[in-house]
């Protein structure tokens, strides 16, 4: 791993601790979006000067960044031991454990995947929005609970009361593995509640460049209520409900890279935020077909 590698994983870290999304950093250090994100994969050689704005936005100084990179001298002695603890820590994992720890390889040192997840609560459009945006992006649209549907054989609902909510975000973790392991560009539709386990929600931003589709509880409401109606509606204190939710994951929704505010936006002005966002992160040449 080279020194500008290094630097760009200590970045990440401090970014993701401090839960600032990347666009959010970037306004603060006075970067781009997009030249952060070459920073934090190692591809950014950044300059003294806007290093030091970067430091300051983290709330860290210079020295203590310096000191989170490992001596150089000694990356070939511990070379051989470190591969060998490697082996040793997979050769007992299952199946799923070993598919995730090389999804995390392959994002860390490897990056050639090309997914999109968008995240909010129900009413935020994530769906129509993501359909838009895979057909322009000619990717795969992946609705995640249709596919846990399929899997447990059962509907949403009665995943939840025959099963429990405990067999439901096992699934939805075993069905995003299978999704993120798949070498297809796609763009997945999460479930609202996906950030509420953090084990879940760490693999999805590890391996997807992440959008927080919010809106105004006004607006959550009456998209959903526009849709097939739920349980939700036959309570009369549903609405004051959603609020409570809605305050309570928005600290973890934050987390997302990028957020899209479709109460301020309409359908196609997201669409083509999103689609910008996705061109200044990837590398024009890995974005295949983008129109």
């Amino acid at each position: 791993m080279t020194e500008l590698q290094q630097l760009g994983m200590q970045i990440r870290y401090l970014r993701e601790a401090k839960h600032f999304s990347r666009e959010a950093l970037a306004k603060k250090a006075g970067l781009s979006p997009r030249f952060l994100a070459e920073l934090e994969l190692g591809r950014g050689n950044i300059a003294f000067s806007r290093l030091l704005n970067l430091c300051g936005a983290l709330d860290v100084p210079l020295s203590t960044l310096v000191a989170m990179i490992p001596d150089a001298r000694q990356k070939e002695a511990k070379s051989s031991s470190s591969y060998s603890a490697i082996l040793e820590m997979l050769s007992h994992r299952s199946v799923d454990e070993l598919q995730e720890a090389r999804l995390i390889l392959a994002q860390r040192f490897d990056n050639h995947a090309k997914r999109l997840a968008l995240i909010g609560l129900r009413g935020a459009g994530k769906t129509t929005i993501g359909k838009k945006v895979a057909s322009r992006l000619r990717w795969k649209f992946v609705e995640l609970d249709d596919h846990i549907e399929k899997a447990a054989g059962l509907t949403l609902q009665n995943i939840f009361e025959v099963q429990g909510e405990d067999y439901y975000r096992s699934l939805e973790k075993q069905t995003l593995l299978k999704f993120l392991n798949d070498p297809e560009p796609a763009v997945i539709a999460a479930a609202g509640g996906i950030v509420s386990r953090e084990d879940t929600f760490d693999l999805l931003r590890r391996s997807c460049l992440t959008f927080w589709l919010k809106a105004d509880p006004e607006d959550h409401w009456n998209r959903v209520l526009k849709q097939d109606p739920r349980p939700i509606t036959n309570y009369p204190n549903a609405f004051a409900q959603l609020q409570n939710l809605l305050r309570q994951r928005e600290p973890l929704y934050a987390r997302a890279d990028f957020q899209i505010d479709t109460s301020k936006m309409n359908l196609s002005q997201s669409v083509r935020q999103i689609l910008k966002d996705v061109q200044d992160y990837f590398p024009a040449r890995r974005i295949a077909n983008f129109s």
